[in-house]
């Protein structure tokens, strides 16, 4: 058996994570694993970096919806592997695998619930990076939260902040299809320039050099129906001034606020009683039973019928993950960030 490089987990951090400090890749050159009955060995292919994962940087102590890292071993995601040895009928060698599996080359899996053989893996003409991002767990969240939460009619407005990310992208173009007005927030001209002319947003603004604020008074005239929020502090706050009432906030992520000590406050929240709005968090596990089927047949049609565009940012080997997560933290990546391992 060849070595395997994998990320550990080192140690806390109390604002962004620094490579070396808190987390980073060593290589195991004695990797020799026997398995037990029910497990798998998979040779990692692709796995995806999410914001969510900084809240996994936390003291076990402290719960949560997901399990924290633990220090000295290696961090997990969302992947696509293939598995090379098998004591487990359900999975056999040479399966194409969607799993939790770790930041590393290769991962020995109990049976698990969530591991599901992607049964066309080796024949579609879709990157594997697909089954992570637009048919995996951000594609889910756009499209379920959308429905569930956003409840979208055709000629109301929407305004997703981090449009260009893994959610916001896929967020846009749904709820272009379903009538909506779409403005989006991104972090740079580039990113701007690709929700316009690729994506298909109606609005798009750089919110580095332009506010929130005066975007979406311009933009948005009338105001908006739906905030998409995935970056929380001021966007937030900028949001509340221009929802109409009755409308609705997709609480989907804050990623201004995950790596400071200082939160920001708002200071609007009377417009949530005065405007009449509704604003729900939601983990995606919760609407995975009432959407996934419906998901990932709609979005894969759309997908392999190239009426949706999906872009994705691509670090090359494992080494690669933590630079590339701190990156995305910072609003470095251009789409969805993955980390590609090995060729199929």
């Amino acid at each position: 058996m060849p070595s395997n490089t994998s990320v550990i987990y080192l140690a806390h951090p109390h604002e962004f994570p620094v490579v070396g400090e808190h987390f980073a890749a060593k290589t195991n050159k004695d990797f020799n694993p026997v398995l037990k009955d029910g497990e798998i060995l998979v040779r990692n292919l692709v796995f995806s970096l999410d914001p969510y994962m900084r809240g996994k940087m936390r003291d076990a102590s402290k719960a949560s919806y997901s399990a924290a890292f633990e220090i000295g071993k290696p961090l997990d995601a969302r992947g696509v592997a293939e598995v090379i040895e098998s004591k487990n009928s359900k999975y056999p060698v040479g399966s194409i695998i969607h799993a939790f599996v770790g930041w590393e080359e290769y991962t020995v899996l109990p049976d698990l619930p969530t591991t599901r053989i992607i049964p066309d893996a080796r024949e579609s003409k879709l990157p594997l990076s697909s089954y992570v991002g637009v048919l995996g767990m951000p594609g889910l969240t756009a499209y379920a939260s959308l429905k569930d939460i956003g409840k979208p009619k055709a000629g109301e407005t929407i305004f997703i902040s981090a449009a260009s990310g893994a959610v916001g992208q896929l967020a846009g173009q749904l709820a272009k299809a379903w009538g909506l007005t779409t403005i989006g927030s991104a972090g740079s001209d580039e990113k701007v320039d690709y929700l316009l002319k690729e994506v298909g947003f109606d609005h798009a603004f750089n919110y580095k050099k332009r506010s929130t604020h005066e975007a979406l008074k311009e933009l948005a005239p009338k105001g908006i129906d739906i905030y998409f929020e995935n970056v929380g502090g001021e966007t937030l706050e900028a949001a509340l001034d221009h929802l109409n009432t009755h409308g609705r906030i997709i609480a989907c992520g804050m990623i201004s606020q995950y790596n400071t000590r200082q939160p920001y406050g708002v200071k609007n929240l009377m417009n949530v009683v005065s405007k009449r709005l509704t604003i729900r968090g939601f983990i995606v596990a919760d609407f995975h039973e009432q959407y996934f089927e419906d998901f990932y047949r709609d979005v894969k049609a759309l997908l392999v019928n190239k009426k949706i565009v999906y872009r994705v940012d691509e670090a090359k080997g494992v080494a690669a993950a933590p630079e590339a997560f701190v990156g995305m933290l910072n609003g470095k990546n251009f789409g969805k960030q993955v980390v590609h391992v090995a060729d199929l």
